[in-house]
């Protein structure tokens, strides 16, 4: 990477840097710069500055911003490949498509001989190993380890009956607007008071960013044999 400005190139050495100065104030989670933490709390708030100027859509970032310009308005592909005739309308996937030439896959499985060309593929195999289901139904509250398992699961078992009002903030769906409302006041609400964690000393002033963390410990392996290595949640 080479900039022309010193402070492109600062704001570059911090994506080598695994330091991350800028806390949340509504979640655990910290980021390397001030830009990412704004980007991160403004969907906690459901802030959308970056709004489109062809339609009625609204982005947290200007990056997501441009990428909808991109796929709905301008159809502008500008990363080409230099190998083929592809192109593709964002970096990533150029770079995903590039190591179809070379064969690179550098995100090894760290439980078998798996490799990937990218992150979400190698995630997605990572649940073959640990059993997880992180994919609820949002009508019958049934699990899977897949998205794609997920969605043919409510295609197939509740056809036209599928909840129409998606929460803007999680991925929860409800059949009527009203209990959308509720839902919005429950658990993305700001609270005066905040609740705290009764397994460490996070707090939170938003029910839902507290559910989701309370979910961390839930995994959690505090529970150690004295008599050999062996660990347990409960």
């Amino acid at each position: 990477f080479t900039s022309a400005k010193l402070s492109s190139l600062r704001r570059h050495l911090k994506t080598h840097s695994d330091e991350k100065r800028h806390a949340c104030h509504l979640c655990p989670k910290a980021f390397r710069t001030a830009a990412l933490l704004h980007n991160h709390v403004n969907t906690h708030t459901g802030n959308k500055p970056h709004k489109c100027s062809e339609c009625d859509t609204a982005f947290v970032t200007r990056g997501e911003l441009s990428r909808h310009r991109r796929y709905k308005h301008t159809l502008e592909k500008p990363f080409k490949c230099t190998i083929c005739e592809y192109s593709s309308v964002e970096a990533s996937k150029m770079r995903r498509h590039v190591r179809s030439h070379t064969g690179e896959r550098p995100y090894p499985c760290h439980l078998c001989s798996y490799a990937s060309k990218d992150a979400y593929k190698l995630k997605r195999h990572i649940l073959t190993h640990t059993g997880e289901k992180r994919y609820e139904c949002y009508v019958c509250q049934a699990r899977f380890t897949q998205s794609g398992t997920m969605k043919i699961h409510v295609l197939q078992k509740h056809g036209e009956n599928v909840p129409k009002h998606q929460c803007p903030h999680c991925s929860t769906f409800l059949s009527r607007k009203s209990d959308l409302g509720v839902h919005l006041r429950n658990l993305h609400s700001y609270m005066e008071e905040a609740v705290k964690c009764r397994d460490c000393e996070a707090a939170f002033h938003e029910r839902y960013a507290f559910l989701q963390h309370r979910r961390t410990h839930r995994s959690e392996k505090r529970f150690r044999c004295a008599q050999c290595s062996c660990t347990c949640s409960q």
